[in-house]
């Protein structure tokens, strides 16, 4: 592209400002003689005149004609040059016909000679420099437009040369006579520069022209008062003619601050106004229900009693909390209850209703008073954030009278410090069959006897009629059935030596609860003779009634001490094992269930003596305190290297129960790709966790530091490991919850194992960790986390999958930090308009393919990691599948589900490397 095609397109973007002239030096201002110096002092002649407005002048004439061999030389005075490169001299002039002048030998000339010299300091003489050509530096040969005979007046000519570039602090002129007949009527030296103007909000000062005519001289502008750069550096460039062109980088208005005379100030927004973002806009009126009297707000205060969520616009009207629901019907059916409700009269100005219930249980007799139900009463869909106007609560006691609230908040419910509006409905539940029989015990056993015993139901609710004992032989499917008045029971006419299944459910007038869990008891192989046995029944009655008080007894004493230690919760989740899990299937156990975290970490985790860790040197800082390097050498076993994290001094018991938390969880596994605990150190100072020792670290810095290394091969297989170790733990009913490649360690083997248990969901909410986020309630890592999981709190095994597919296209790209650098807020938009990330460069088709798989918006459809461990078994024993490389683009979005018209299309500003950016800075996104 040629530089003139440049500024003719340029000339279009800013308008042309005509540059100014500055003079040097002007003979025809001088009111005394020049006294320029002249060799020899028959050539040049000082002569006063007057020009055409009869101003008198002060000029040069020569007219030697008719001697041949003229030389004559006139220097001007030092001319300072004041740091420009390139000057311009106007002469102006008269010149003889030659041809009018008789008798005149054949030198006579009609031109002159234009010379400079260039010096530091005036130090000319009449001598030096020398007259001749070098050491001046000759401009040009003048010549005149016109010349003049006798028998007219003087014609005057006017000529501009110009020079350089100059370097020294001055110059002189010079001028040569060969033989003319001329007057130099005046000799005016100039230079010209581009003023000072205004520019996209900048300023740009006054700047001399390059050295050259062709010269762009590049001028740094600086912000007009109350705007900011948008896009750097700020630049104008000044051609040789002293006009501004091809201009570089803007400012814009500051957030409250707008536009102003023809866009060269920036004037402060007026009361009652506001301008919430920096740009070209103007100031708006503020939002309903809000208010400002201050000049150049940014934001429009709301309004007492009237909020704005954290996520709502500045420029968003200011809203309320929703008044209370309306028309609530319950339905009772035993110990259930079915709760429909309206929606609120006043929404507050807003469309995020949800609603939360608050569930009482109510003393009869007691003047009403009421407290929390227990944490075993099930509330569906959810307690909080229901976006559906109904619920049904199961799990609550027979004959009780419970009080509901069903609160109406909205996004700005958090933020009034009133209690949410809500409505109440009071009910009593009806009678209900018993709960299960908690256990069942063998007192004793003959060849064709079993003398049982168990403890009533926990929930009788309500009078027990009698008990019913179901027995069968194991391995067989036809039962018998016997009842019984009192907790014990003898069933007969068994098989010797047979083992048996026995269950045990109570009933009373609501009907039959559930039977027990089964539980194996055999009968003897030998029967007793029948006198010995009547001979010893005293005694056997009295050691089994006496045994039979003291296994109670045990059992009621265990009973006691364990509600004590767990909470409710827990005991929840015990009778849910009993009831839903196989028996010998490892199920994991939240260490929160404790009451006291030393409990779980002492059942999870082994206590390692503190004189077998050697620690060597730190390595990292972890949330909780420093991560180290070290060596573990237990008695028996061999000197391994591990890592330990460290518990800082100064800890708060949370912090304490968080960080044992994590040895809990990572104690109840036990996978090749799943980190390994090694033990803790709770006795010591400071608390130690102590796992293996992953010599890579975490897998996305180290694929950084490994850009375009490792083969596809290679990654597929890293990627199968990780899917591997979440396989284990989606078995396991464990939601990690935080899956990133930053949460994944590799060794020295390449091998990947997934870790971070926890902890960076407990995160306070003053962390200023840029990849979690509160502004929804809680730190939610955005970029690795699930649609559903953002907005409802819904964490599942599926929403694994969905970061599952983030860490994919991590690893594809080497540690690219996934949607560049989007803020999270766009990356939530993006999202729920169905757009996902594009393949990697270089990715195989089929794994982007699963990776669009992971990030269904419906996660019932998103595989299970066992399909992904499958699949990416397939891939890796058919190599030729990885070589089919997905053509889209590498830095653009893609939309699943259909494709726009091309004037519908939306385009994303994107992060990524310089070079991604600046190809995207005009692409729209794909669409498949």
């Amino acid at each position: 592209m040629t530089m003139d095609y440049l500024l003719s397109i340029c000339s279009l973007l800013l308008p042309v400002v005509f540059g100014v002239e500055e003079t040097l030096m002007d003979s025809k201002w001088a009111t005394t003689e020049l006294a320029w110096t002249t060799y020899p002092e028959s050539g040049w002649e000082e002569v006063s005149g007057y020009d055409d407005n009869m101003n008198p002048i002060r000029t040069y004439q020569v007219c030697n004609v008719k001697e041949p061999n003229q030389n004559n030389w006139l220097r001007t005075d030092f001319i300072p040059r004041k740091g420009v490169l390139r000057v311009y001299v106007e002469l102006k002039f008269s010149v003889r016909d030659c041809a009018s002048i008789p008798n005149i030998p054949g030198s006579c000339k009609e031109t002159f000679n234009l010379f400079y010299y260039e010096a530091d300091r005036d130090s000319a003489t009449e001598s030096s420099p020398p007259w001749r050509e070098n050491p001046y530096v000759k401009v040009d040969t003048i010549a005149p437009d016109e010349s003049f005979s006798l028998l007219v007046s003087g014609r005057v000519n006017t000529k501009v040369r110009s020079f350089g570039p100059l370097s020294k602090e001055g110059f002189y002129l010079a001028f040569q006579d060969l033989g003319a007949c001329m007057s130099l009527i005046s000799a005016r030296v100039f230079f010209k520069k581009c003023s000072t103007t205004i520019a996209s909000f900048a300023v740009f000062p006054e700047t001399a022209t390059g050295a050259e005519a062709t010269s762009l001289v590049i001028a740094s502008g600086a912000c007009v008062p109350n705007a900011i750069e948008v896009s750097v550096p700020l630049k104008l460039y000044c051609n040789g003619d002293g006009e501004w062109m091809v201009p570089v980088g803007s400012c814009t208005c500051m957030a409250g601050f707008e536009p102003a005379m023809k866009d060269t100030q920036c004037q402060a927004c007026p009361p009652g106004t506001f301008k919430s973002e920096q740009g070209q806009g103007f100031c708006s009126p503020c939002p309903p229900h809000s208010r400002t009297s201050a000049r150049a707000s940014n934001l429009c205060p709301c309004q007492n009693g009237f909020y704005r969520a954290d996520a709502d616009s500045p420029d968003s009207a200011c809203t309320t909390v929703p008044s209370a629901p309306q028309n609530v019907i319950s339905s009772v059916n035993e110990t259930s209850v079915s709760l429909e409700w309206a929606e609120p009269r006043d929404q507050g100005g807003r469309r995020d209703v949800v609603y939360n219930i608050v569930c009482k249980k109510c003393l009869h007799g007691g003047g009403g008073t009421c407290s929390r139900c227990d944490s075993n009463v099930d509330v569906s869909p959810r307690r909080l954030g229901l976006a559906e106007r109904w619920a049904a609560v199961r799990n609550l006691q027979a004959h009780t009278r419970y009080s509901f609230e069903i609160q109406a908040v909205n996004g700005v419910s958090a933020k009034s410090p009133a209690t949410p509006n809500y409505a109440t409905v009071n009910i009593t539940t009806n009678q209900a069959a018993p709960s299960a029989v908690p256990t069942v015990l063998l007192m004793r056993a003959t060849s064709g006897t079993m003398s049982l015993s168990w403890l009533p139901p926990e929930q009788p609710n309500g009078v027990i009629l009698d008990y019913e004992i179901k027995y069968h032989e194991k391995g067989k499917a036809f039962s018998h059935t016997v009842t019984a008045q009192h907790s014990s029971a003898r069933v007969e006419g068994l098989k010797a030596g047979t083992a048996y299944m026995v269950q045990v459910r109570a009933r009373t007038v609501a009907g039959y609860g559930r039977y027990s869990f089964p539980v194996e008891f055999s009968t003897n192989e030998h029967s007793d003779p029948e006198r010995s046995v009547q001979d010893h029944l005293p005694l056997i009655v009295g050691s089994a009634t006496a045994g039979f008080v003291v296994i109670i007894a045990l059992v009621v004493i265990a009973v006691v001490c364990l509600r004590k230690q767990r909470t409710g919760s827990e005991l929840e989740y015990t009778e849910k094992l009993q009831q839903y899990v196989t028996p010998g299937v490892k199920v994991y156990i939240d260490p929160f269930t404790y009451e006291d975290p030393n409990e779980a970490v002492h059942e999870f985790a082994r206590e390692i003596d503190i004189s077998c860790v050697k620690i060597e040197e730190v390595i990292g800082a972890g949330e909780f305190g420093e991560v180290c390097r070290g060596r573990l050498k237990q008695p028996g076993r061999k000197e391994v290297a591990v890592a330990i994290k460290t518990l800082k001094a100064g800890y708060t018991e949370r912090q304490r129960r968080d960080f044992l938390a994590e040895a809990s969880i990572m104690g109840q596994f036990d996978h090749p790709n799943v980190i390994h605990l090694e033990g803790v150190l709770t006795r010591s100072c400071p608390v130690l966790i102590v796992t293996e020792f992953m010599e890579n670290g975490a897998l996305d810095s180290f694929l950084r530091m490994n850009d375009g290394r490792f083969t596809v091969t290679q990654l597929v297989g890293m990627l199968r490991g990780i899917a591997s170790g979440m396989k284990y733990l989606s078995e396991m009913n464990y939601v990690h919850r935080d899956l990133a490649a930053r949460n994944v360690l590799v060794n020295s083997n390449l091998v990947c194992k997934v870790s971070d248990f926890g902890l960076s969901r407990f995160l306070d909410d003053n962390s200023s960790d840029p990849t979690y986020t509160s502004s929804l309630g809680g730190k939610i890592p955005i970029r690795w986390t699930a649609p559903e999981a953002i907005a409802f709190r819904k964490f599942t095994s599926a929403s694994d999958v969905w970061s599952y597919g983030i860490v994919m296209w991590e690893v594809m790209s080497f540690g690219e930090r996934p949607y560049w650098d989007m803020s999270n807020q766009d990356v939530m938009n993006a999202v729920e308009q169905d757009y996902r990330l594009p393949p990697p460069m270089d990715c195989p088709t089929v794994l982007h393919q699963l990776m669009l798989e992971c990030w269904l918006k419906e996660r019932n459809q998103r595989p299970k990691f066992g399909q992904i461990v499958s699949t990416l078994d397939k891939l890796l024993r058919n190599a030729a599948s990885l070589k089919v490389v997905t053509s889209s683009h590498s830095g653009d979005l893609l939309q699943v589900g259909g494709t726009l018209p091309g004037h519908q299309r939306k385009s994303l500003t994107l992060g990524g490397t310089q070079d991604m950016r600046q190809q995207m800075s005009q692409t729209l996104p794909i669409r498949v």
